[in-house]
């Protein structure tokens, strides 16, 4: 009997301590799965509030991205009514319309014809070497556009692309980016300017120059120095007709044009190739230096045309 009463006892004493033992990790799970609860709202409350910041950033890229977005817009609603305004200028309007195929073959044989008689403009490509990849993308890409500009003119000129280098780095994105380049109807050369003309006859155009050009003399050869230069060093152009000592002219902008205020204080007469070349165009088409400012130069540029400009 005693020892009937001492199991019972220790029985009940391993009872005991089961029962505690199971307590104590109740009490133990449940102040994990507290803890894990409290660290849970802990990041739940971090991640709303980097959501929050991740938010406000998105909203205001995006607010920047529309901005830029309608700006672009606007602009290109003014390059074309401005084209436009170019076409009706010209004539083009009344045009009779023709199958591409004709158009083509009259665009050709209108560039082939202007390589005899036409107006004589040089592209000088002498200065790519120390521009950037970059440099030499964008200056690839006016080219294209100084092309396609002379392609659609009633009177193009005789362009030459002069110091070009067979497999150099402006050669190949022209290839690259310009579709039939090699077909172009102009003269592609590894000579200057100077082999192919009488220096006597050069007149090459820089924003620098003090001397203002008054008149497209088609005696003479205008050059364009093929130069995109974002580090904006000054005088590039002019030392360069200084080396080949021919003539510089520079576009009359001061004499039909003045500074218009912006937020920016920003005033600039440096302009890309092909935006000189269709100012040059529409003045052999108009004899006004205000039409071609007018049409051609670029708002963003700080300029405006003068309100009573005198015509030489």
């Amino acid at each position: 009997m005693c020892c009937e009463f001492h199991d019972r006892r220790q029985n009940m004493a391993n009872s005991s301590c089961e029962t505690s033992f199971y307590d104590v990790n109740v009490i133990s799970e449940d102040l994990n799965l507290l803890h894990i609860e409290l660290d849970t709202d802990l990041i739940e409350n971090r991640s709303n509030r980097k959501d929050a910041v991740c938010s406000k950033n998105v909203l205001r890229k995006q607010r920047h991205w529309e901005r830029q977005l309608a700006a672009k817009r606007s602009k290109r609603k003014e390059e074309k009514q401005r084209r436009k305004l170019n076409r009706e200028q010209t004539g083009d309007v009344d045009t009779p319309e023709f199958t591409k195929r004709v158009l083509k073959a009259i665009t050709k044989e209108r560039l082939a014809e202007a390589q005899s008689t036409g107006p004589r403009l040089c592209v000088d490509l002498s200065m790519t070497d120390c521009m950037s990849d970059k440099e030499i993308s964008r200056l690839a890409g006016q080219i294209r556009r100084l092309y396609g500009s002379n392609k659609k003119a009633s009177r193009p000129f005789h362009l030459c692309l002069t110091d070009f280098k067979e497999g150099s780095r402006l050669y190949r994105e022209c290839v690259r980016m310009n579709d039939g380049f090699l077909n172009y109807t102009m003269k592609l050369t590894e000579q200057s300017c100077l082999d192919l003309f009488p220096s006597e006859t050069i007149v090459y155009l820089t924003p620098d120059a003090e001397q203002a050009l008054q008149s497209v003399d088609p005696d003479k050869v205008y050059v364009l120095g093929g130069l995109v230069d974002e580090s904006i060093q000054k005088k590039i152009s002019l030392d360069r007709a200084g080396e080949l000592n021919v003539v510089a002219a520079r576009l009359p902008i001061d004499e039909y044009m003045m500074k218009k205020d912006n937020l920016k204080s920003f005033h600039s007469k440096i302009l890309a190739i092909n935006q000189v070349f269709d100012i040059l165009l529409t003045f052999c088409d108009t004899g006004s230096w205000t039409e071609a400012f007018k049409l051609w130069f670029p708002l963003g540029k700080g300029y405006i045309v003068h309100p009573e400009p005198t015509e030489s």
